[in-house]
């Protein structure tokens, strides 16, 4: 498959939805529904700090019955963020991903910029395409079937 030896940052969306430690809470939710996305990542100028998940919303937030209008993404982001460098190949992130438990990995360049963001539904999705172009060439090389 082509992708195996491929960097992240050639599977990673570079349209990364980022706010800062300061933004409140409610800015961030209708960024979220606005931009259709899961998550937002959290920068201080270009370094990714921490990452704000509708989940975080819901359980930091919602379930804590907490007042959104007095909140930032200080308060609520998950703060011990995994990134990955963007030379990385598809399987070190897969790697990762599974071994510390997160859908959602930051991309970074070697002075720790954010350069992208890689998801599980992004994965997902690739890996599906890929299946779906191997059966393609099955099916046009098998011999066809009498009846």
């Amino acid at each position: 498959m082509r992708w195996n030896h491929m960097p992240v940052t050639d599977l990673a969306r570079s349209d990364v939805v980022t706010a800062t430690t300061q933004t409140a809470v409610t800015e961030i939710a209708e960024t979220m529904a606005d931009e259709a996305v899961g998550c937002v990542v959290i920068t201080d100028d270009e370094t990714p700090v921490g990452i704000l998940t509708d989940r975080d919303l819901t359980l930091r937030c919602v379930a804590e019955a907490a007042d959104p209008t007095e909140l930032t993404a200080q308060n609520v982001m998950t703060e011990d963020l995994e990134t990955i460098n963007r030379d990385a190949g598809f399987y070190d992130a897969v790697n990762h991903m599974s071994e510390t438990g997160v859908r959602r990995l930051p991309v970074v360049d070697d002075n720790e910029t954010l350069v992208g963001i890689l998801t599980t539904d992004d994965l997902t999705e690739l890996l599906a395409d890929e299946q779906q172009e191997l059966a393609e060439v099955i099916r046009a090389q098998r011999p066809p079937y009498e009846t």
